[in-house]
């Protein structure tokens, strides 16, 4: 149709999962009827010498992560690009879908401070320990080996401990966003990945002010956030 689009493949060895390939085309199907101005949209999925792929809009702009990484946030700005990132997720939850992988680099910001979601659902759910074994949370942060499909700053306690998923492990997600375009920071931070996780599933999430005492959150706000 001569546009500009997106192509995205999937790993290498994925066509050999009949399980893996069914589900893809089942949620690339959902996601190609998801109409929405904040989500990016899915035109079609194809294979091709048994490549998976999908066939996506081509969102013009920059990475959040990359927005934050040069610049900080009003409290403004960051409401009015949250207040687009909740309506996408609100829109594709409606729908039945769960991103899963919600983080800065899933999300795209245009010239016109208008926000694409990338990527909803095609995220596998983490699995660091079987949640019917009894282990602890730092049990499983020992035995995971490293094993962590998904970003540990954004993500939710119930996805590190491999619990199944709902859509509250996206609002975990979007308020862990919302902290760090308020404040500049993620509200966990650790050297390794798994200790981030162990953060995730055991402290408490700290006041913005703790993390920025220089910005004003109006009370409302802070109370959304926590």
């Amino acid at each position: 149709l001569n546009r500009t689009v997106a192509i995205k493949t999937l790993t290498e060895g994925f066509a050999g999962d009949e399980d893996m390939v069914s589900r893809f085309s089942r949620e690339a199907s959902l996601l190609a009827s998801l109409n929405h101005p904040h989500i990016a949209t899915v035109y079609n999925h194809e294979s091709l010498d048994g490549q998976y792929y999908l066939v996506m809009e081509f969102v013009e702009g920059e990475g959040l992560d990359q927005l934050l990484d040069r610049s900080r946030l009003s409290i403004k700005e960051s409401l009015q690009l949250g207040r687009q990132i909740a309506s996408a997720l609100e829109s594709a939850h409606n729908h039945g879908v769960i991103h899963r992988d919600l983080k800065p680099a899933n999300i795209r910001v245009t010239g016109s401070f208008t926000v694409k979601v990338l990527d909803f659902g095609l995220a596998k759910q983490v699995r660091l320990v079987d949640p019917g074994s009894g282990s602890s949370v730092p049990d499983a942060i020992q035995t995971a080996t490293g094993q962590i499909l998904g970003t540990p700053a954004y993500m939710s306690p119930e996805q590190a401990r491999g619990r199944n998923l709902d859509k509250r492990t996206d609002l975990w997600s979007f308020g862990c966003i919302l902290f760090e375009m308020l404040t500049g920071e993620t509200p966990f931070y650790a050297e390794k990945p798994l200790q981030v996780l162990f953060k995730h599933c055991t402290e408490e999430v700290p006041a913005l002010k703790e993390m920025n005492p220089d910005i004003d959150v109006p009370p409302p706000v802070e109370q959304l956030v926590s």
